[in-house]
């Protein structure tokens, strides 16, 4: 009798125990999951030839505008005191012909004063029509080369225009043979080495600014209405104890369309079908990493 009484005392106490765990039970589950990514910056090389120096390594730091190497250069580098003497020859025809205009223009204001003194003489009787001829046939000789001269002037500014332009084409070269950090950021992937031969377009390094990531979460399409560009949530991730760790994230991103559950995340809702990707934003203190998983908990961040 007395070990029935200690039974039914247990499964009375049993009975109390599970009653107050299910009164206290709460939803320990997040709304979404998904894993944190960044964007990648790939950094290709502009021109082509020999890598000379290379000063990149991955998981180091660089800031943006920092010159990390360059591809070499000596090619461009010679040719440029050959369009240097070039311009040079030009340009003294210049002058040549400036003066050749000016002897001309000279030349034709005496014969402009001589026709004048003959048209007089003629009207006076004191000159032929001939000789009237004459000196109007040598200003229009005068007239036409000063006419060429001018056209020969043209022709030389336009062939130092062009100089002037393969300089400037030549000194974008040489800049752009520097291989210069466009963001401020971490190296991922360094993708080329010192001393191999490269081309533009050929990527060199990959580059990430880590100060913010994006955990991309998948929701469901009764979550989403609660989900708005601009909103503040918490994500969670897993800290170095098993605790989690609290960060504020904005929705930066939420997709318009739907597609089938990736089997890789999970959802609250374990049937779903349909979800839709969202993106919240959240400042690294640098525990996340890329690639980490992390939680999305449809609660205000206050």
């Amino acid at each position: 009798m007395k070990q029935m009484k200690t039974i039914l005392r247990l499964t009375i106490l049993a009975s109390i125990l599970i009653v107050a765990a299910s009164c206290n039970r709460t939803d320990d589950l997040a709304d979404a999951y998904g894993n944190f990514e960044v964007d990648e910056t790939v950094v290709s090389a502009l021109m082509p030839g020999e890598i000379m120096q290379f000063d990149i390594e991955e998981g180091t730091i660089y800031k943006a505008g920092q010159l990390v190497g360059y591809i070499d250069t000596v090619q461009l580098h010679l040719l440029k005191p050959e369009l240097q003497a070039n311009r040079m020859a030009t340009a003294s025809k210049t002058e040549s012909i400036s003066t050749q205009i000016e002897v001309l223009k000279k030349q034709l204001a005496n014969l402009d004063r001589e026709h004048k003194r003959i048209i007089n003489l003629v009207e006076a009787g004191a000159a032929t029509s001939q000789q009237l001829d004459d000196i109007e046939g040598q200003i229009d000789v005068v007239k036409s080369q000063i006419r060429s001269a001018k056209s020969q002037y043209s022709g030389i500014l336009a062939q130092l225009k062009a100089i002037d332009a393969k300089m400037k084409q030549l000194d974008e070269k040489i800049k752009k043979s520097r291989i210069v950090n466009p963001i401020d950021g971490i190296v991922l992937t360094k993708l080329a080495e010192a001393y191999e031969f490269t081309a533009p377009g050929k990527p060199l390094y990959k580059i990430a600014n880590i100060d913010q990531l994006d955990l991309r979460a998948y929701v469901s399409g009764d979550q989403l209405s609660s989900i708005n560009l601009g909103d503040t949530f918490t994500v969670k991730i897993d800290g170095p104890e098993g605790e989690m760790i609290d960060y504020p994230g904005k929705v930066i991103w939420v997709s318009s369309e739907g597609e089938f559950t990736p089997k890789t995340i999970q959802t609250k809702k374990e049937r779903i079908d349909m979800v839709y990707a969202v993106k919240i934003r959240v400042e690294n203190d640098g525990r996340i990493k890329i690639g980490m998983p992390g939680e999305l908990w449809l609660n205000w961040t206050e």
